[in-house]
């Protein structure tokens, strides 16, 4: 455990997010609150404890006060005696209040705390190059912790600035290595080629959510149910389903759909007529005339019949994913997925055969037990059935995940992702002719990874990059779904349907007011 006091509640997150980059494997504690922080380190004693501390002048003449955040790392006894010895240059200064702790780095930066961002990035500045000479690592993202990255190669292209001065800029702010930085302008010059294509400032997109799978996988904390819960009332959820959409062509009539995606949960977890149902409906109330991408995630293998993905082609769908996460068979056990290996490999061929021509494949690095063998043999298969897309993603444990919830039943298993994993798949993908398209982090990633998608040319996904990007509304459907409006200064607003099934059915009026609120006037 690592424990991080502060003197008043401010940039919690970040300060969070950074600590557990450079150390992913401990409990990161981060409060305003220093009667808490006593009682968890008189449980436990912390690895290291920090102090970060906001100092404002007081108008009191002081002329040596200034605005500046301070902060400090120290040492509880247990530690000393082995820092001292490795003759690292560290010395003993102020000991901490609480219990005889020794300081053993510090910093101290100046700001204006009347510019929230400049003090943020300062804050993340000082507190990456303290721990970066304490631990002598370099992280290969540096300070940034946001979920997308991106973004901030993605706004200064749109604002004119050169490739040298974006590689400039990152470097200098966040201290971001250039593999990193040379990733970013990859995909941003991908996003803006692909947004070039359409009209997305006129459009809108729709996501549709079924929150029903097979089983529910270990690592899992969406909105999701086994569908053996619910078979008996999947038609009433299409019921409520049934009016969301008829609010979401209403309220965008005079806007241009671009992309559908219908997401879950396992969208085919639903039965052939099911299916059906939801794409007639889904036809008959919007207009496709401007619709460049329909993707159906298809996702488990354990639910896709020769059937249902008859269905999916009558209907028009353009895009589908069959998402192994993995290829080693105990692994799936493991996680909770139900699927074999060779259901994954008969239902690729099965999609293939019936014309589907823009598959996507989900892996997950850092699985219990996987090694980087594994995620070499799975690569391997990968490049044997030469998907169009393969999303990549570090595994992120949430409170919600079984992982977290029974985290008794999985001691001693190593959960392990690497930027040697990292790498092995990324050279598998180009292999296969893919390049990078879109990039996010989640909250929890270990290590300060990241979710790559890689896609052939023609066979990115535009939803992923018009989602990750926010440039455009999204009118999303079901329960667990949450909306996002996106205003022409910038500004961003969201709300969300409830995730439970149940109450999503008996409150669907809720939802739609919800909905109304923030899409009404359009």
């Amino acid at each position: 455990m690592i424990t991080v006091c502060l003197n008043k509640e401010d940039f919690q997150y970040d300060i969070h997010s950074l600590v557990k980059a450079f150390y992913p494997r401990e409990e990161v504690k981060v409060f305003a609150n220093r009667e808490k922080i006593r009682r968890l380190e008189q449980k436990c004693t912390p690895f290291f404890h920090l102090e970060i501390s906001y100092l404002e002048e007081n108008g009191s003449g002081e002329k040596d006060r200034k605005n500046q955040i301070e902060m400090a790392l120290y040492l509880p006894p247990m530690e000393q005696e082995s820092v001292m010895e490795e003759g690292s240059g560290r010395h003993k200064g102020l000991a901490y209040e609480a219990g005889g702790y020794i300081q053993a780095a510090q910093a101290a930066v100046e700001t204006d705390f009347s510019d929230r961002k400049m003090t943020k990035d300062r804050l993340k500045q000082s507190l990456y190059q303290m721990l970066s000479e304490y631990t002598r690592q370099k992280l290969p993202w540096g300070s940034l912790t946001g979920i997308r990255p991106v973004k901030i190669s993605m706004s200064m292209l749109e604002q004119g600035r050169t490739q040298e001065e974006i590689r400039t800029f990152m470097a200098d702010t966040y201290f971001a290595s250039e593999q990193k930085i040379n990733l970013c302008l990859e995909i941003a010059k991908k996003e803006q080629e692909m947004l070039s294509q359409v009209d997305y400032k006129e459009g809108y997109s729709l996501y549709v959510g079924i929150p029903f799978c097979p089983s529910i996988c270990s690592y899992c904390s969406f909105s999701s149910s086994p569908i053996s819960m619910w078979q008996e009332q999947v038609d009433k959820y299409l019921d409520a389903l049934e009016q969301e959409i008829d609010f979401a062509a209403s309220a965008f009539a005079n806007k241009k759909l671009n992309t559908i995606y219908i997401g879950g949960g396992t969208p085919t977890t639903l039965s052939p007529q099911q299916l059906e149902r939801l794409l007639i409906k889904i036809e008959s109330s919007v207009s496709f005339s401007d619709l460049a991408e329909y993707t159906v995630e298809a996702g488990r293998p354990d639910s896709i019949t020769r059937e249902k993905l008859q269905v999916l082609r009558e209907h028009g769908i353009s895009r589908i994913s069959i998402n192994p996460q993995t290829m080693k068979q105990e692994t799936l056990r493991i996680i909770g997925r139900r699927h074999t290996v060779a259901q994954t490999i008969e239902s690729f061929w099965l999609a293939r055969e019936l014309g589907f021509d823009n598959i996507n494949m989900d892996l997950i690095l850092g699985l219990p037990e996987e090694t980087l063998e594994d995620v070499r043999n799975t690569m391997e298969q990968m490049k044997g059935l030469s998907p169009d897309n393969l999303t990549v993603h570090s595994l992120a444990i949430k409170r919600a995940a079984r992982f977290q919830m029974f985290s008794e039943d999985y001691q001693g298993m190593q959960m392990t992702n690497s930027w040697e994993m990292i790498d092995l798949t990324e050279r598998y993908a180009r292999e296969l002719g893919m390049s990078p398209y879109y990039l996010y982090r989640q909250k929890n990633i270990a290590g300060n990874f990241e979710n790559v998608g890689y896609a052939r040319p023609g066979k990115a996904s535009l939803y992923n990059v018009l989602m990750m990007e926010e440039k455009q509304d999204i009118a999303a459907l079901g329960a667990g779904s949450i909306s996002k409006r996106v205003y022409k200064d910038g500004r961003i607003e969201r709300c969300e349907n409830v995730k439970n099934v149940a109450q999503y059915m008996e409150r669907i009026h809720e939802m739609l007011e919800r909905k109304e609120q923030l899409f009404g006037g359009r």
